[in-house]
Protein backbone atom coordinates (compact mmCIF):
# COMPACT_ATOMS: atom_id res chain seq x y z
CA UNK A 1 0.00 0.00 0.00
CA UNK A 2 1.34 3.32 -1.09
CA UNK A 3 2.03 5.85 1.85
CA UNK A 4 -0.11 8.23 2.72
CA UNK A 5 1.06 11.50 1.71
CA UNK A 6 3.51 9.90 -0.47
CA UNK A 7 3.08 11.18 -4.59
CA UNK A 8 2.52 14.52 -5.14
CA UNK A 9 2.84 16.23 -1.32
CA UNK A 10 4.92 18.71 -2.52
CA UNK A 11 2.64 19.87 -5.41
CA UNK A 12 0.03 19.87 -2.67
CA UNK A 13 1.91 21.95 -0.47
CA UNK A 14 2.13 24.55 -3.38
CA UNK A 15 -0.75 24.35 -4.54
CA UNK A 16 -2.24 25.50 -0.98
CA UNK A 17 -0.19 28.43 -1.19
CA UNK A 18 -1.87 29.74 -4.55
CA UNK A 19 -5.24 27.98 -3.15
CA UNK A 20 -4.87 30.24 0.13
CA UNK A 21 -4.13 33.53 -1.74
CA UNK A 22 -6.83 32.81 -4.81
CA UNK A 23 -9.53 32.30 -2.36
CA UNK A 24 -8.72 35.49 -0.44
CA UNK A 25 -8.68 37.53 -3.57
CA UNK A 26 -11.92 35.80 -5.02
CA UNK A 27 -13.13 37.04 -1.71
CA UNK A 28 -12.64 40.00 -2.14
CA UNK A 29 -13.82 40.41 -5.66
CA UNK A 30 -16.74 37.99 -5.49
CA UNK A 31 -17.98 40.12 -2.12
CA UNK A 32 -17.57 43.61 -3.59
CA UNK A 33 -19.53 42.11 -6.26
CA UNK A 34 -22.85 40.78 -3.79
CA UNK A 35 -23.04 43.71 -1.26
CA UNK A 36 -25.41 45.38 -3.22
CA UNK A 37 -27.07 42.43 -3.59
CA UNK A 38 -27.50 42.85 0.16
CA UNK A 39 -26.94 38.88 0.52
CA UNK A 40 -28.65 37.12 3.91
CA UNK A 41 -25.65 36.03 6.99
CA UNK A 42 -25.82 32.39 5.43
CA UNK A 43 -24.48 33.27 2.00
CA UNK A 44 -21.75 36.10 3.72
CA UNK A 45 -20.82 33.01 6.15
CA UNK A 46 -20.35 30.79 3.43
CA UNK A 47 -18.08 33.30 1.46
CA UNK A 48 -16.04 33.36 4.46
CA UNK A 49 -15.96 29.95 4.77
CA UNK A 50 -14.56 29.69 0.87
CA UNK A 51 -12.27 32.38 0.72
CA UNK A 52 -10.43 31.54 3.99
CA UNK A 53 -11.29 28.01 5.73
CA UNK A 54 -11.64 25.98 2.57
CA UNK A 55 -7.96 26.08 1.30
CA UNK A 56 -6.90 24.66 4.89
CA UNK A 57 -9.60 21.69 5.00
CA UNK A 58 -8.77 20.73 1.14
CA UNK A 59 -4.58 20.47 2.02
CA UNK A 60 -5.21 18.46 4.96
CA UNK A 61 -7.89 16.35 2.52
CA UNK A 62 -4.81 15.65 0.75
CA UNK A 63 -2.02 15.39 3.01
CA UNK A 64 -4.31 12.62 4.22
CA UNK A 65 -4.62 10.86 1.19
CA UNK A 66 -3.35 7.72 -0.14
CA UNK A 67 -3.00 9.71 -3.73
CA UNK A 68 -2.55 13.37 -2.83
CA UNK A 69 -2.35 14.51 -6.86
CA UNK A 70 -5.36 13.05 -7.22
CA UNK A 71 -7.07 14.51 -4.34
CA UNK A 72 -5.81 17.90 -5.29
CA UNK A 73 -7.63 16.88 -8.79
CA UNK A 74 -10.87 16.57 -6.45
CA UNK A 75 -10.06 19.72 -4.76
CA UNK A 76 -9.66 21.71 -8.03
CA UNK A 77 -13.64 20.20 -9.21
CA UNK A 78 -14.83 21.51 -5.72
CA UNK A 79 -13.12 24.67 -6.41
CA UNK A 80 -14.53 24.64 -9.76
CA UNK A 81 -18.24 24.16 -8.46
CA UNK A 82 -17.98 27.06 -6.18
CA UNK A 83 -16.87 29.27 -9.04
CA UNK A 84 -19.71 28.17 -10.77
CA UNK A 85 -22.31 28.96 -7.91
CA UNK A 86 -20.43 32.30 -7.11
CA UNK A 87 -21.23 33.15 -10.85
CA UNK A 88 -24.74 32.61 -10.42
CA UNK A 89 -25.38 34.14 -7.25
CA UNK A 90 -23.15 37.37 -8.14
CA UNK A 91 -25.95 37.25 -11.28
CA UNK A 92 -23.78 36.69 -14.04
CA UNK A 93 -21.64 40.02 -13.51
CA UNK A 94 -19.71 40.69 -16.37
CA UNK A 95 -15.94 41.18 -15.12
CA UNK A 96 -16.08 39.35 -11.04
CA UNK A 97 -17.58 36.29 -13.34
CA UNK A 98 -14.85 36.33 -16.24
CA UNK A 99 -11.94 36.92 -13.48
CA UNK A 100 -13.31 33.83 -11.37
CA UNK A 101 -14.29 31.32 -14.17
CA UNK A 102 -10.82 32.15 -15.85
CA UNK A 103 -8.54 32.21 -13.16
CA UNK A 104 -10.17 28.75 -12.18
CA UNK A 105 -10.03 27.66 -15.64
CA UNK A 106 -6.01 28.58 -15.39
CA UNK A 107 -5.94 26.24 -12.50
CA UNK A 108 -7.72 22.97 -13.85
CA UNK A 109 -5.78 23.40 -17.38
CA UNK A 110 -2.31 23.99 -15.78
CA UNK A 111 -2.80 20.52 -13.67
CA UNK A 112 -4.93 18.44 -15.49
CA UNK A 113 -4.96 19.60 -18.80
CA UNK A 114 -7.64 19.64 -21.31
CA UNK A 115 -9.69 16.79 -19.37
CA UNK A 116 -10.17 18.45 -15.87
CA UNK A 117 -10.86 21.99 -17.90
CA UNK A 118 -13.46 20.19 -19.09
CA UNK A 119 -14.78 18.54 -16.20
CA UNK A 120 -14.45 21.75 -14.27
CA UNK A 121 -16.60 23.26 -16.86
CA UNK A 122 -19.02 20.29 -15.88
CA UNK A 123 -18.84 21.16 -12.48
CA UNK A 124 -19.23 24.98 -12.36
CA UNK A 125 -22.00 24.03 -14.71
CA UNK A 126 -23.89 21.82 -11.74
CA UNK A 127 -22.74 24.85 -9.03
CA UNK A 128 -24.74 27.52 -11.21
CA UNK A 129 -27.32 24.98 -11.48
CA UNK A 130 -27.68 25.03 -7.89
CA UNK A 131 -26.95 28.83 -7.49
CA UNK A 132 -30.30 29.21 -9.88
CA UNK A 133 -31.80 26.51 -7.63
CA UNK A 134 -31.51 29.12 -4.96
CA UNK A 135 -31.92 32.25 -5.68
CA UNK A 136 -34.00 33.92 -8.24
CA UNK A 137 -32.63 33.99 -12.28
CA UNK A 138 -31.80 37.71 -12.54
CA UNK A 139 -29.27 38.78 -15.33
CA UNK A 140 -27.21 41.63 -13.93
CA UNK A 141 -24.23 41.99 -15.91
CA UNK A 142 -22.95 45.55 -15.03
CA UNK A 143 -19.97 46.12 -13.07
CA UNK A 144 -19.45 49.33 -11.27
CA UNK A 145 -15.98 50.76 -10.97
CA UNK A 146 -15.29 49.71 -7.40
CA UNK A 147 -16.38 46.40 -8.41
CA UNK A 148 -13.80 46.31 -11.01
CA UNK A 149 -11.20 47.60 -8.93
CA UNK A 150 -11.84 44.56 -6.74
CA UNK A 151 -11.08 42.47 -9.35
CA UNK A 152 -7.65 43.99 -9.81
CA UNK A 153 -5.37 42.23 -7.32
CA UNK A 154 -7.22 38.36 -8.56
CA UNK A 155 -6.05 39.41 -11.87
CA UNK A 156 -2.56 41.03 -11.37
CA UNK A 157 -1.22 39.08 -8.45
CA UNK A 158 -2.53 35.36 -8.97
CA UNK A 159 -1.63 34.68 -12.66
CA UNK A 160 2.05 35.83 -10.70
CA UNK A 161 1.76 32.89 -8.23
CA UNK A 162 0.42 29.98 -10.42
CA UNK A 163 3.67 31.44 -13.11
CA UNK A 164 6.12 31.15 -9.79
CA UNK A 165 4.55 27.94 -9.34
CA UNK A 166 5.23 26.71 -12.83
CA UNK A 167 8.53 28.26 -12.40
CA UNK A 168 9.61 25.95 -9.44
CA UNK A 169 7.93 22.96 -10.90
CA UNK A 170 9.70 23.04 -14.38
CA UNK A 171 13.03 24.05 -12.34
CA UNK A 172 12.59 20.80 -10.13
CA UNK A 173 11.61 18.64 -13.19
CA UNK A 174 14.45 19.67 -14.71
CA UNK A 175 16.80 19.04 -12.00
CA UNK A 176 15.50 15.48 -11.75
CA UNK A 177 15.97 15.53 -15.64
CA UNK A 178 19.67 15.93 -14.76
CA UNK A 179 20.06 13.69 -12.10
CA UNK A 180 18.47 10.70 -14.37
CA UNK A 181 20.88 11.45 -17.32
CA UNK A 182 23.86 11.21 -15.02
CA UNK A 183 22.77 8.00 -13.09
CA UNK A 184 22.02 6.13 -17.17
CA UNK A 185 25.68 7.21 -17.92
CA UNK A 186 27.41 6.32 -14.45
CA UNK A 187 28.12 2.68 -12.73
CA UNK A 188 25.93 1.75 -9.70
CA UNK A 189 28.44 -0.13 -7.80
CA UNK A 190 31.64 1.87 -8.66
CA UNK A 191 29.95 5.75 -9.19
CA UNK A 192 32.50 5.80 -12.39
CA UNK A 193 30.79 6.42 -16.37
CA UNK A 194 29.73 3.30 -17.33
CA UNK A 195 30.45 1.28 -20.42
CA UNK A 196 28.22 2.87 -23.05
CA UNK A 197 29.27 6.57 -21.43
CA UNK A 198 32.98 5.60 -21.29
CA UNK A 199 32.74 4.77 -25.37
CA UNK A 200 30.73 7.93 -25.92
CA UNK A 201 33.95 9.31 -25.07
CA UNK A 202 36.13 7.58 -26.33
CA UNK A 203 34.85 8.09 -29.65
CA UNK A 204 34.95 12.33 -28.84
CA UNK A 205 38.12 12.25 -27.74
CA UNK A 206 39.58 9.72 -31.03
CA UNK A 207 37.65 12.21 -33.16
CA UNK A 208 39.43 15.02 -31.57
CA UNK A 209 42.97 13.46 -31.43
CA UNK A 210 41.98 13.11 -35.55
CA UNK A 211 41.31 16.83 -35.47
CA UNK A 212 43.38 18.48 -33.83
CA UNK A 213 46.54 15.89 -34.87
CA UNK A 214 46.93 15.52 -30.56
CA UNK A 215 48.36 12.51 -28.88
CA UNK A 216 46.06 10.78 -26.20
CA UNK A 217 46.08 7.62 -24.67
CA UNK A 218 43.91 5.12 -23.11
CA UNK A 219 44.19 2.25 -20.27
CA UNK A 220 42.53 -0.99 -19.33
CA UNK A 221 42.90 -1.90 -16.24
CA UNK A 222 42.29 -5.72 -15.04
CA UNK A 223 41.91 -6.83 -11.61
CA UNK A 224 44.62 -9.56 -11.03
CA UNK A 225 42.91 -12.74 -10.38
CA UNK A 226 39.27 -11.22 -9.65
CA UNK A 227 37.18 -14.55 -9.71
CA UNK A 228 39.57 -16.35 -7.01
CA UNK A 229 38.63 -13.05 -4.79
CA UNK A 230 35.36 -13.78 -5.17
CA UNK A 231 35.94 -17.43 -4.73
CA UNK A 232 37.70 -17.11 -1.93
CA UNK A 233 36.44 -14.18 0.18
CA UNK A 234 32.96 -13.74 -1.11
CA UNK A 235 31.68 -11.29 -3.42
CA UNK A 236 30.82 -8.51 -0.65
CA UNK A 237 34.71 -8.87 -0.64
CA UNK A 238 34.73 -8.49 -4.06
CA UNK A 239 32.60 -5.82 -4.72
CA UNK A 240 34.63 -3.49 -1.94
CA UNK A 241 37.82 -4.51 -3.87
CA UNK A 242 35.95 -2.80 -7.23
CA UNK A 243 34.78 0.37 -5.09
CA UNK A 244 38.26 0.64 -3.62
CA UNK A 245 39.89 1.00 -7.29
CA UNK A 246 37.34 3.45 -8.38
CA UNK A 247 38.22 5.24 -5.21
CA UNK A 248 42.20 5.35 -6.21
CA UNK A 249 41.30 5.92 -9.83
CA UNK A 250 39.42 9.24 -8.15
CA UNK A 251 41.99 10.24 -6.17
CA UNK A 252 45.04 9.69 -8.12
CA UNK A 253 43.95 10.74 -12.02
CA UNK A 254 44.01 14.07 -13.15
CA UNK A 255 41.04 16.50 -13.60
CA UNK A 256 41.35 15.96 -17.08
CA UNK A 257 41.24 12.29 -17.34
CA UNK A 258 37.82 10.00 -17.90
CA UNK A 259 37.70 6.96 -16.05
CA UNK A 260 34.84 4.31 -16.23
CA UNK A 261 33.77 0.74 -15.28
CA UNK A 262 34.11 -1.07 -18.65
CA UNK A 263 32.55 -4.44 -17.77
CA UNK A 264 33.22 -6.74 -14.64
CA UNK A 265 36.44 -6.48 -13.04
CA UNK A 266 38.16 -4.36 -16.34
CA UNK A 267 37.83 -0.44 -15.80
CA UNK A 268 39.38 1.86 -18.48
CA UNK A 269 40.82 5.64 -18.26
CA UNK A 270 40.82 8.02 -21.24
CA UNK A 271 44.17 10.60 -20.58
CA UNK A 272 43.48 13.51 -23.28
CA UNK A 273 46.45 14.80 -24.82
CA UNK A 274 48.99 12.72 -22.89
CA UNK A 275 51.93 11.10 -24.45
CA UNK A 276 52.30 7.76 -23.79
CA UNK A 277 55.76 7.68 -21.61
CA UNK A 278 53.58 9.85 -19.31
CA UNK A 279 50.14 8.00 -19.37
CA UNK A 280 52.73 5.00 -18.33
CA UNK A 281 54.04 6.97 -15.45
CA UNK A 282 50.51 7.50 -14.32
CA UNK A 283 49.16 4.18 -14.50
CA UNK A 284 52.20 2.48 -13.12
CA UNK A 285 51.64 4.88 -9.74
CA UNK A 286 48.52 4.24 -9.93
CA UNK A 287 48.86 0.63 -10.04
CA UNK A 288 51.37 0.77 -7.11
CA UNK A 289 49.00 2.67 -4.59
CA UNK A 290 46.55 0.18 -5.59
CA UNK A 291 48.49 -2.93 -4.76
CA UNK A 292 49.65 -1.35 -1.59
CA UNK A 293 46.15 -1.41 -0.13
CA UNK A 294 46.01 -3.07 3.28
CA UNK A 295 42.34 -4.51 3.58
CA UNK A 296 41.40 -4.37 7.42
CA UNK A 297 38.93 -7.62 7.37
CA UNK A 298 41.54 -9.27 5.10
CA UNK A 299 44.71 -8.73 5.99
CA UNK A 300 46.54 -11.09 4.02
CA UNK A 301 44.73 -10.65 0.82
CA UNK A 302 46.81 -8.57 -1.80
CA UNK A 303 45.52 -7.32 -5.33
CA UNK A 304 47.49 -6.54 -8.10
CA UNK A 305 46.42 -4.68 -10.95
CA UNK A 306 47.59 -5.39 -15.05
CA UNK A 307 47.59 -2.38 -17.11
CA UNK A 308 47.35 -1.60 -20.75
CA UNK A 309 47.84 1.29 -22.73
CA UNK A 310 47.34 1.86 -25.90
CA UNK A 311 48.58 5.64 -27.25
CA UNK A 312 46.64 7.67 -30.53
CA UNK A 313 47.55 7.01 -33.63
CA UNK A 314 46.72 8.20 -37.27
CA UNK A 315 46.91 4.49 -38.21
CA UNK A 316 43.64 3.74 -36.17
CA UNK A 317 40.54 3.88 -38.37
CA UNK A 318 38.47 4.69 -35.45
CA UNK A 319 38.05 4.56 -31.67
CA UNK A 320 37.19 0.81 -31.95
CA UNK A 321 41.03 -0.04 -33.29
CA UNK A 322 42.55 2.20 -30.66
CA UNK A 323 40.43 0.33 -28.44
CA UNK A 324 41.92 -3.06 -29.37
CA UNK A 325 44.75 -1.68 -29.44
CA UNK A 326 44.70 -1.44 -25.48
CA UNK A 327 43.37 -4.49 -24.80
CA UNK A 328 46.48 -6.17 -26.75
CA UNK A 329 48.71 -4.00 -24.64
CA UNK A 330 46.20 -5.73 -21.43
CA UNK A 331 47.10 -9.50 -22.63
CA UNK A 332 50.24 -8.41 -22.91
CA UNK A 333 50.79 -7.39 -19.05
CA UNK A 334 48.88 -10.54 -18.12
CA UNK A 335 50.99 -13.19 -20.25
CA UNK A 336 53.93 -11.54 -19.18
CA UNK A 337 53.41 -11.70 -15.08
CA UNK A 338 50.41 -9.81 -14.55
CA UNK A 339 51.05 -6.65 -11.89
CA UNK A 340 52.37 -4.83 -13.90
CA UNK A 341 52.19 -1.83 -17.35
CA UNK A 342 52.25 -2.65 -20.68
CA UNK A 343 52.22 -0.60 -23.66
CA UNK A 344 51.47 -0.66 -27.39
CA UNK A 345 51.95 1.94 -30.03
CA UNK A 346 51.05 1.64 -33.92
CA UNK A 347 50.84 -2.04 -33.51
CA UNK A 348 54.24 -2.92 -31.78
CA UNK A 349 54.71 -3.15 -27.90
CA UNK A 350 56.47 -1.32 -25.70
CA UNK A 351 58.81 -2.11 -23.29
CA UNK A 352 57.05 -2.65 -19.78
CA UNK A 353 57.56 1.02 -17.79
CA UNK A 354 58.41 -1.23 -14.90
CA UNK A 355 58.25 -5.16 -14.10
CA UNK A 356 57.95 -5.44 -10.18
CA UNK A 357 59.65 -8.06 -8.43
Amino acid sequence: MQKPGGNGLSLTKRLFKSRALGSALGFLCIAVAMYPQHPPFWLWLLMIVNGFIWPMIAFLCSRRSQSPLKAEQRNLLLDSFFCGFWVGAMQFNTLPSATTLSMMGMNNIALGGVRLLLAGWVTQGLGLAVSMLLFPLVFRPETSSVQMYACVPLLAIYPLMLGWIAYKQNHMLRGHKRALLALSKTDSLSGLLNHGAWKDHLDIEFQGCALAQQGGAIALIDIDHFKTINDTYGHVVGDNVLRHLSKVLNQNLRSSDLAGRYGGDEFCVILPNTALVTAAEIMDRLRDTFSATHYELEPLMKVTLSVGLAAYSPLHVDATGWLNDADRALYGAKSTGRNRVSCIVEGAFHPVVRDPA
